[in-house]
Parts: C-alpha cells; sequence; structure tokens
C-alpha cells in the first residue's frame, strides 16, 4: 500500500499534512530508503505511521489556520488601502475653492484654463507674448543618407545645453557630453545614431532632392544647444553650431530655443512649456496662441451639485468596502475598526459655513447603515439660495468636510500611517508562520521517515518483539 496524499488527506483532511508535503507521497518523503525491497509501504506498516502522526493533526490544524487567517489579513489590508486611496483622490479634487470653479476665456485661440483646488472666482487680463518652442537645427544637403562626412580620422563633438543672452551663451553646467565621429559613423545616419544615443533627438530628413540632418531640441530658453567639433573641419563645416554666431558655417538654425512669456494683470511670467501653473492659485493655463483675452474664475453653480453627487457616491462605495472587509477579511480587526471611528468623527463634525453649518442643510443625511442619502431638490434649493454657504461646507481653507476627510486620510494612508503599520506588522507575522510551516513539514518528514524503518523492521522480523515500540 502506497500512503499518498489522498490517504494523508483522509486522515487530516485539506488543510493538513498534505498541504505540508504538497503532491508527494509517504513513500517519497522517505527519501527513497529502501524498505521491503521497494519504497512502498505494506499495509499495516502505513497504518502504524498515521496513527502515530495522528496526535499532530491539531498542532497542523492550528498552523494552516494561522497562515490562512494571516493571508486573508495582509489582502484585507491591501483592500482597505486602496479603497482610502480612491476616496483620498476624490476629496482632494474636491479640497480648495475648486469645487465650485470653472474657467472660460473670452478669445478662442490664444488659451485655455481649467481650475483645481485653490482657484478663486477673479478675472484677469492675460498677454501671451510669445509661446515656449524647441530649438531646431538643419545640416547641409548630403547626397546620401550614408555619405562619408570628413576624414573619418577622428573627430571629437562637445554638446552643450545653456541659455543664449544680453552676455552670450552661457552653459548650464553639467550638461556637456562628448561623442566620438571616426570612420565608422562620419555618415548623416551614423551621426544621427550617435546623438541619439547622447540623449539628442536627431532624424534623417529629406532636403532639396538630397538628405540633411535634423536636430529638435526641447522646449524653453534654457534649452539652446552648442555643438563644437575638433580634430576634422570638414566634419565641424557641417554639423557644428555656435549660439552666438548662427549664421557661421555648420549647421542653419530653423528655430531658437524660448520661454513662453504671459503678461496676467501687468506682471510677466514665463514657462519653459505652454503649460503655464502657478502664475494664478489654482488655475492652469495652456498656451496655443499669441494674442490677449480676458480670463473669468467663475463659480459655478451646476458644478457644485455635481460634485456633491460625486462625493456621496465615493464615501458610499467606501462605506460598502468597509462594510465588506468588516464581515469578511477584516472581521475584528483593529486597524478597520479606527477607520470607521475616525470616518465618522469627520462626517458628525461636518464642515463650516452660513446657512450650510450641517450635511442635512444641504440635503444629505445617512440611513441606518451609515451611508449617505442625498435630497437633489433640498440641494438645488440650498444652492440657489446661497452657493457659498453650500461650497464652504464641503471646501473652506482646510475646515470643510471634503478638506477634513482629505486630511484625516491622508495621515491614515501614509507611508507611516495606521494602514502601512499593520501592513507590516502582518507581513512579518506571515514570514513567521511561514517558518514555522517548514519547520514542522520537516520534522514531521524526520518523524515519518524513522517511524516507517523501524515499524517495517519489526514487521520484517516477525514482530519477535526484539524492537520496542518507542513512539506507543
Amino acid at each position: 500500500m502506497v500512503i499518498n496524499t489522498s490517504t494523508l488527506a483522509s486522515l487530516y483532511g485539506t488543510n493538513s499534512i498534505a498541504t505540508l508535503y504538497g503532491n508527494g507521497n509517504l513513500s517519497g518523503m522517505l527519501g527513497g530508503t529502501q524498505v521491503t525491497g521497494s519504497t512502498t509501504l505494506s499495509a499495516s506498516v502505513a497504518a502504524r505511521v498515521q496513527q502515530a502522526l495522528a496526535g499532530q493533526r491539531g498542532n497542523i490544524d492550528l498552523l494552516n489556520a494561522s497562515l490562512a487567517s494571516t493571508q486573508t489579513r495582509l489582502s484585507g489590508l491591501g483592500q482597505l488601502q486602496s479603497a482610502l486611496d480612491t476616496f483620498e483622490a476624490l476629496a482632494e479634487s474636491l479640497a480648495g475653492a475648486g469645487l465650485s470653479t470653472s474657467a472660460s476665456v473670452s478669445t478662442g485661440g490664444v488659451l485655455t484654463a481649467s481650475t483645481s483646488a485653490g482657484a478663486k472666482p477673479g478675472k484677469y487680463a492675460v498677454d501671451v507674448q510669445q509661446l515656449a518652442q524647441g530649438q531646431v537645427l538643419n545640416s547641409g544637403v548630403q547626397p546620401a543618407a550614408g555619405a562619408a562626412i570628413g576624414t573619418g580620422l577622428g573627430a571629437t563633438v562637445r554638446l552643450e545645453w545653456g541659455t543664449l543672452g544680453a552676455e552670450g551663451f552661457q552653459p548650464t553646467g553639467g550638461t556637456a557630453q562628448t561623442i566620438t565621429i571616426d570612420s565608422s559613423n562620419n555618415t548623416l545616419e551614423g551621426i544621427a545614431a550617435a546623438l541619439q544615443e547622447a540623449g539628442v533627438s536627431a532624424t534623417v530628413v529629406r532636403s532639396n532632392g538630397g538628405y540633411a540632418l535634423q536636430v529638435n531640441g526641447e522646449s524653453g530658453a534654457t534649452q539652446t544647444l552648442s555643438i563644437s567639433v575638433s580634430g576634422d573641419a570638414a566634419l565641424k563645416a557641417a554639423i557644428g553650431f555656435d549660439p552666438e554666431n548662427p549664421a557661421a558655417a555648420g549647421m542653419t538654425q530653423a528655430q531658437v530655443a524660448q520661454d513662453a512669456i504671459v503678461s496676467i494683470a501687468g506682471k510677466e511670467y514665463r514657462s519653459s512649456t505652454n503649460t503655464v501653473t502657478g502664475a494664478i492659485a489654482g488655475v492652469t493655463l495652456n498656451l496655443a496662441g499669441k494674442g490677449e483675452t480676458r480670463l473669468a474664475i467663475t463659480q459655478d453653480s451646476s458644478q457644485i451639485a455635481t460634485n456633491v453627487a460625486a462625493f456621496v457616491k465615493g464615501y458610499n462605495a467606501l462605506a460598502d468596502k468597509l462594510a465588506v472587509l468588516q464581515e469578511g477579511a477584516l472581521s475584528g480587526d483593529n486597524a478597520l475598526s479606527r477607520v470607521s471611528m475616525q470616518l465618522n468623527a469627520v462626517m458628525r463634525i461636518g464642515g463650516a459655513g452660513a446657512s450650510a453649518q450641517a450635511l442635512a442643510d444641504v440635503g444629505l443625511s445617512r440611513d441606518a447603515d451609515g451611508k449617505l442619502v442625498l435630497n437633489e431638490i433640498k440641494l438645488k434649493a440650498a444652492i440657489a439660495d446661497d452657493p457659498d454657504a453650500v461650497s464652504r461646507l464641503f471646501t473652506n481653507e482646510g475646515t470643510g468636510l471634503a478638506d477634513r476627510i482629505d486630511e484625516r486620510l491622508g495621515t491614515l494612508t501614509a507611508e507611516n500611517g495606521l494602514i502601512r503599520r499593520a501592513q507590516e506588522r502582518t507581513t512579518h507575522d506571515l514570514g513567521r508562520l511561514n517558518d514555522q510551516h517548514a519547520m514542522m513539514a520537516q520534522t514531521l518528514t524526520i518523524q515519518a521517515q524513522a517511524l516507517a524503518q523501524m515499524y517495517t523492521m519489526q514487521e520484517q522480523m516477525g514482530g519477535s518483539g526484539m524492537l520496542l515500540n518507542w513512539w506507543g
């Protein structure tokens, strides 16, 4: 009779020693020991081994139960972290005046604008004086992309980025790079490849019936590129470029590197890209063309209702997830209980603001399960009566409901926060249990081997009693 996982499972159950030993059989666990001429045990020996090991079942079941519950808790904590992160992102998007503002411009084709947390109603005169752009350099035309340029004896090409101003070209420290051009790469294709290796956007393009090298830089005034060549005059004449003397022999500058320049209410702002942030708090400007326009940041009543509805939906989704975890993976878990208590505390505090000092004033209530219920008719009436008050209930310089939840969830989900610490402890516990699991498997294997050998020898000697049954 071969004792395999099926027979072990019949004794210990599915979460048992069979799990410890995998899909092998007891004969395999004996390490190939020859017993009665083979690794197959007799039925009587197998039965005695099973009976002797039966006393270990309680320990095995306890360990497997601990492993399963710890793995379940770790998974549950991960789900809790994800759910809190999702709702925190929603609360953060509503925090600040971005809850109820929108942006519009008077002139098309100049810029578009969007608002976020921190934006406040106001009107601004905006003059886009210059768009950001990257430098474009073109070499002279060559008859073929693979035609040799220069001697090929080895030339050093120095690339340096910086700013061209009234005092000339000012390199940016730490940007210089050097490449070598020799007979292996002294063609347009080879030079383009070498430049690309150095992080430069370089391509070979068709030009006037031939081929030319084109270099495209990143946008911004600090991205002006200087190319100096030593060791090969012909190569220098083909690809060299001096920002202070762009008309000299070498590459031709088709477009200069420059910042975007925007004047807002008479104050100048510069940006290396055509996306301007920080000029107006909570407002992002996306520049499209030169010209003047008027920018209006206004309170958007319809957006208030939309965002309140989004808040309710997000909160209820979180509440549903917490309930599922409470009934399952994190039943009775201290971390989950503390999260629920802190969220409930924030919801009881509510936010500040005029006639909307409590959630009920804007049509929000909580049902028996703690989920939010939105009365849209009451919300619309509150917005019509005092949109500022409704907005302040959710966001009011850190004291609104969305502000408070954003702050509280940020603390809970931080790297050193409650959830992360619980995950670290649980991961440590799981590692300790896995070590115990491995140790138990090793111990039971040794015991099974010893028992099988002893019982087999007793059986072979006809049960003469020469060996004591030291296991019982």
